[in-house]
């Protein structure tokens, strides 16, 4: 095995955490508040993770399955086809999230979550039950199941919570 190509395709999947990630970080560097800051981590976490992530594997499975089979450790099969749909669904969710009322952005996460989590799961099994090592299977693909969904419903249970106003005086002393 071939470490730095190994080692790319592994780390590529991170792609759809960090550049959504840095983004949101410097577009809220100077924002006037902090629920304004957390609505646009909000934005960039469900365009750029959750929904072209999702759509970057619809692609990937439709158009490449040959490499996708590859670098997922498995043969090619027809259920990859429904693998691209089902990130297909995610991608539009993590589209409608960018607008989305925190309760329906945590249904989304919730809903992503249970589709990601159990390919989590699959692709732990796999590596321990079958030695499954490929890049595709034990990566960075892992970090995206488990922190996609999970970020999308801390960020909106977050922005569910009240801002913090300052008491007044009176009702202090009293």
């Amino acid at each position: 095995m071939d470490t730095f190509p190994y080692l790319a395709q592994s780390a590529f999947p991170l792609v759809w955490i960090l550049v959504p990630a840095v983004g949101a970080f410097v577009r809220t560097r100077h924002a006037p508040s902090p629920q304004q800051a957390l609505e646009t981590w909000q934005r960039w976490w469900a365009i750029g993770a959750f929904g072209c992530g999702s759509l970057w594997m619809t692609v990937a499975f439709l158009a490449f399955p040959d490499v996708m089979a590859t670098a997922i450790g498995f043969d090619r099969t027809p259920f990859m086809f429904e693998i691209a749909f089902a990130n297909l669904g995610l991608a539009v969710m993590g589209f409608r999230a960018a607008s989305a009322s925190a309760r329906e952005r945590i249904t989304i996460g919730l809903g992503g979550g249970m589709f990601l989590w159990g390919a989590l799961a699959g692709h732990v099994y796999q590596w321990f039950a079958n030695g499954d090592h490929a890049p595709g299977n034990t990566g960075g693909v892992l970090v995206n199941d488990l922190l996609i969904p999970a970020v999308m419903i801390i960020l909106a249970v977050r922005s569910r919570r009240p801002a913090a106003t300052p008491r007044p005086a009176a009702e202090i002393a009293a």
